[in-house]
């Protein structure tokens, strides 16, 4: 199993922007195969550092997860939305293993 964790560096002007974009992809990501715990928007302290992270299987599982989400109608909306309204300035993207115990099935 890998973790995905996305990190954004998101206008601190348009966090309103970002939480609607982090709602869509809460339903869109589970519906193109990736096992989703969440998007992390600032809340207090830093203003524009968020974060989504997902689960996948491994990589090959991951390309197909993206083809299948780029491919989807919320998913191609989503972009469009974050193209459109400029909110997100940088997105990293990283991939961990479970190192502290055991893994889930």
């Amino acid at each position: 199993m890998l973790t995905c964790i996305i990190k954004y560096e998101i206008d601190p002007f348009k966090r309103d922007q970002f939480a609607q974009y982090a709602r869509n992809w809460g339903e869109a990501i589970p519906q193109a195969g990736a096992d989703l715990i969440g998007y992390f928007a600032p809340h207090e302290g830093n203003t524009t550092t968020a974060y989504g992270i997902y689960n996948v299987k491994n990589l090959a599982d991951y390309e197909q997860y993206r083809a299948r989400l780029a491919n989807s109608d919320a998913g191609r909306e989503n972009y469009e939305l974050a193209k459109r309204a400029q909110f997100i300035h940088r997105e990293d993207r990283a991939f961990y293993t479970l190192a502290s115990g055991a893994q889930k099935p």
